[in-house]
């Protein structure tokens, strides 16, 4: 497996430069780190009294990188996970936060192992996805991608504005769909076909 700090930079460069699209609710970001997260961190690069999109500018990719592994990878425990499942946490960690573990935690309780769904790896997650793991080997990492594949879906189905993040404007896969289905087997990747059919409610 790679190390942290290597799957962290892949993160960054999946995440890009700087953004800051009105329909993002991340606001302002840079090599995938928000404004908010800055603002979390005290990060006032400009030493101008506060934290602004200047900051967000300002942040440099080691940074970035540094920011994931302290505070997505390590401050989650995620290290606590089996191995072959904490790049594609981590990935979603970076991208939605807790919403990451609760994803894995409603998979686990799909699978029959009786865990609360509180974003918050604990032993009982832990032991939960290391047992999931060891009676799904061959399935479970595809399992939670194709779980992730879904809540960016779900996202396009509840908030319009956010629609374009799953689907591009020539009707493809969008990023999200693109950025899941790199931890999903390409034998469970979505044709073409099977994703415009999926979105084509969207209007």
């Amino acid at each position: 497996m790679l190390s942290v700090r290597s799957i962290a930079e892949d993160i960054v460069a999946r995440e890009g430069g700087y953004v800051n699209d009105p329909d993002d609710p991340g606001g302002a970001t840079n090599f995938g780190v928000t404004i908010h997260t800055m603002r979390a961190l005290g990060l006032d690069l400009d030493g101008d009294g506060d934290v602004d999109a200047g900051d967000v500018r300002l942040l440099t990719r080691d940074q970035a990188v540094d920011i994931f592994v302290r505070h997505y990878f390590e401050r989650p425990r995620i290290g606590m996970l089996p191995e072959a499942l904490q790049p594609s946490v981590f990935d979603m960690q970076v991208n939605a936060g807790a919403n990451a573990v609760r994803i894995l935690q409603r998979l686990l309780r799909d699978m029959g192992l009786d865990i609360a769904v509180d974003g918050v790896i604990g032993p009982q997650t832990a032991r939960a996805a290391h047992a999931a793991l060891a009676s799904a080997p061959g399935h479970l990492v595809d399992a939670y991608g194709i779980a992730r594949r879904n809540y960016y879906y779900a996202i396009g189905d509840r908030r319009p504005a956010s629609r374009k993040f799953a689907r591009r404007r020539d009707g493809g896969k969008g990023g999200w769909i693109t950025r899941a289905e790199t931890f999903i087997s390409p034998r469970f990747h979505l044709s073409e076909a099977e994703h415009r059919a999926r979105v084509a409610t969207w209007g």
